[in-house]
């Protein structure tokens, strides 16, 4: 039986220098047509790990949702923040990651003494370390986009019941055949993001 062994490697360093509230923040979201970007930050009870967090893409619907209720319960302190598709649209994709992933981050009870992000460079007023692939790398940055995931994919399920035409439950928006053969069908909707689908629209 594997045991499982939470990835604390940067968390351990930040603990060596003396920084106590270590907080991961994650986006989900950047790549669909329609709907927010999603972005959580989150400050883990290092001394009192959840088993079998890790990067989201890489964890079972059904066991997300019991660890986003876990890490929600267990958490000294998280945020959970959107972007909508208009302002997406207005400032870019990118622009937008930044800014949700701060408004996170700021939104926190506690303010961090370090900042674990998802490869993304951010400019807050604490010190930050961007880790490439950092939702795989770190149990904090894990912790993040696992409730950010599950944060997105109920709001694309609330979603699907107002665009029912969509597909929304099953595409949490992003670009598959049956989305975009609607949307040239039928058109958008007031959640698809214009810069996104002028290839194919308008």
């Amino acid at each position: 039986m594997k045991i499982y062994e939470p990835k604390l490697e940067y968390e351990k360093d930040c603990l060596s220098k003396g920084l106590k509230y270590i907080a991961g923040v994650d986006e989900v979201g950047r790549g669909p047509l329609a709907g927010p970007v999603v972005c959580a930050s989150v400050i883990m009870d290092l001394n009192d790990i959840i088993e079998g967090i890790d990067d989201s893409k890489k964890v079972s619907a059904k066991k997300r949702e019991k660890l986003y209720e876990l890490i929600k319960e267990k958490a000294i302190s998280y945020c959970i923040c959107e972007i909508s598709p208009e302002e997406i649209d207005e400032i870019n994709i990118l622009n937008a990651t930044k800014k949700c992933m701060k408004n996170a981050v700021e939104g926190l009870s506690i303010t961090p003494d370090v900042v674990l992000i998802d490869a993304v460079e951010l400019n807050l007023k604490v010190p930050t370390v961007s880790i490439i692939k950092g939702d795989l790398k770190s149990y904090t940055i894990g912790a993040a986009s696992i409730l950010a995931k599950v944060y997105r994919d109920k709001l694309m399920e609330e979603y699907a019941k107002q665009y029912p035409d969509y597909g929304f439950e099953r595409n949490a928006g992003y670009g598959t055949k049956e989305h975009i053969d609607k949307i040239k069908e039928i058109g958008p909707c007031k959640i698809h993001r214009r810069t996104f689908i002028k290839n194919f629209w308008g």
